[in-house]
Order: C-alpha cells, then structure tokens, then sequence
C-alpha cells in the first residue's frame, strides 16, 4: 500500500515537473524571439509590417502580408484537402477494412509520417512541379505547396483521429447497435462525437506543421514575393523567407525576421487557443 502511494506520487512530481519545463521552455522561446525583434520594434510600429509598400529590406521597407498570406492560403487549403481524407482514413481502419487491410494501412499511413520533410519537397520539385506546369505554368505555385503540404499533414490527422476511435468504449458502440443504428449512422452520430477531443488535437498539431513548414514548401512554392490571385501563382511563406534570407541578414532586416518568427508563434498559439474554446464550447 505505502509503495502503491509512493509511486503515485513520485509519479505526479515527475509529470508535473515535465509541465513546468515544457511551459519553461515556451516562455524562453517567445522572450528569446522578443528579445531578437525588439531593435527593430522600437522604432518601427507593428502597422508598417501590414502597410508598407513592399518586401524590400535593403531599401526599408518590411511589408509581410504577402508571406503571411502565402503562409495562410498554403495551411488552410491544404487542411482543406487533409482533413477529410485523414478523417476518413481513420474510419476505414477501425470500421470497415479487415484486420489485415487494416494492419497494412496503418503501416503505410506511419511509414508516411516517418518520410523527412525534404524528401517531400524533393519528390514535388521533381515529379508535382512539373505536372502542375503542364496544367498551367509556371508549376512552382500554391497548388503545388498545399498539395506537398496535404501528403505531410495527412498522417497526423489520420494517426490522431485512429487513436480517438479506438480509444471510443465500446458500450457506445454497442448501445447505438441495439438502438438499431446503422453503421455509418454509428459513426457519425457516436463515435466521431465521442472522439472529437482527440481529432481537434489532430487537426491542431497538423496545422501546427502546415504553418511552420519550411523545407518542402520553400522547394516547391516558388518563393515569390507577392499575394497570390489564383492557385496557380508563386507564393513565398513567413518560414520560408526566414530559412532564405537569415544566412546574410543584418541589423534591422534581421530583426524583421524574428518578428516573421514572432508571428508564426502567435498564429499557433491562437490556432491552438481556438481550438480549445471549441472544444469547450462543444461541450457546454
């Protein structure tokens, strides 16, 4: 008995232990990012980041909304496409594949998870872009960013939502059966309600990726600067302009790139803020 305790509590000191140093190493990370960009707030409002003319440091001017937008259109369209894919992915292996289909799916959905983000952007420099440019060029554009984009989220998503279904007791299950629910009315009126935590978790942490992705995107987007009027255009994202232009940045257009820094972390935060009202307000 007095071991049983004593773990428990040992246990509880450790998990919390491992809170307060996953909280101590986000606040260093946004004083570290603060502390880079804060030479070049001093004297330059967040406004000008929104308002000025261009992207063109060497002559002053730090105009941002066009990586800020490239970076939106390029996670959001691909959360488009992902989401219900990773979704029904997730389904098809608990619901409906056999335990061997089932098993090798999931396989392949891990193995996927497991491919480096450059091997993506080496694949979709080499194979999409060139497939997108016969559709209309110049191939190197947003379609072919949120398309790389949807492969490397998409097993995030389905390896979540599998977890929350599994995870669904099976006394749900079984109850809806003998209310004489279909399958599919099941699944969507018992399980996905009853996982929803699990796949909002999913959906965060893949947004997360699709937001700071920099490799795969930067091979493949084009790197342009400017806001993209259709899919087809050349778009350059924030972490993208970051991993180009810090090798040779000084003085206020390092700064700058801090700041693109700063506002990668707000979105994630506000992402995953968003994501926990919902799921409270679900709930309510």
């Amino acid at each position: 008995m007095f071991r049983s305790v004593f773990t428990d509590t040992l246990l509880r000191w450790v998990l919390q232990a491992g809170a307060v140093v996953s909280a101590l190493v986000m606040a260093m990370i946004m004083l570290f990012l603060l502390s880079e960009s804060w030479p070049v707030l001093q004297h330059l409002s967040l406004a000008q980041f929104l308002t000025d003319s261009s992207w063109h440091p060497l002559e002053g001017s730090y105009n941002l909304t066009p990586m800020l937008s490239g970076t939106l259109y390029a996670s959001m369209g691909a959360l488009l496409l992902a989401v219900p894919l990773g979704i029904a992915s997730a389904i098809f292996i608990v619901y409906y594949a056999s335990p061997r289909s089932a098993l090798l799916y999931r396989r392949l959905i891990e193995l996927l998870a497991g491919i480096p983000s450059v091997v993506f952007g080496f694949w979709g420099l080499t194979t999409l872009v060139p497939l997108v440019n016969q559709l209309h060029p110049p191939g190197a554009s947003l379609l072919a960013g949120i398309l790389v984009l949807t492969l490397m989220i998409l097993p995030t998503i389905a390896l979540m939502t599998y977890a929350a279904l599994i995870a669904v007791p099976d006394e749900y299950i079984r109850s809806a059966a003998a209310l004489g629910l279909s399958g599919w009315s099941m699944i969507r009126g018992v399980a996905l309600p009853a996982a929803r935590t699990g796949i909002v978790a999913g959906i965060v942490l893949a947004a997360g990726r699709a937001l700071g992705e920099t490799m795969a995107v930067l091979m493949v987007a084009g790197n342009v600067v400017q806001h993209a009027d259709s899919l087809f255009d050349p778009i350059r994202t924030l972490a993208a302009n970051i991993a180009l232009e810090m090798a040779y940045a000084m003085g206020d257009h390092r700064a700058v790139l801090f700041v693109s820094g700063l506002m990668l972390m707000l979105l994630v935060m506000t992402l995953s803020g968003l994501a926990g009202w919902l799921g409270k307000k679900s709930y309510a």
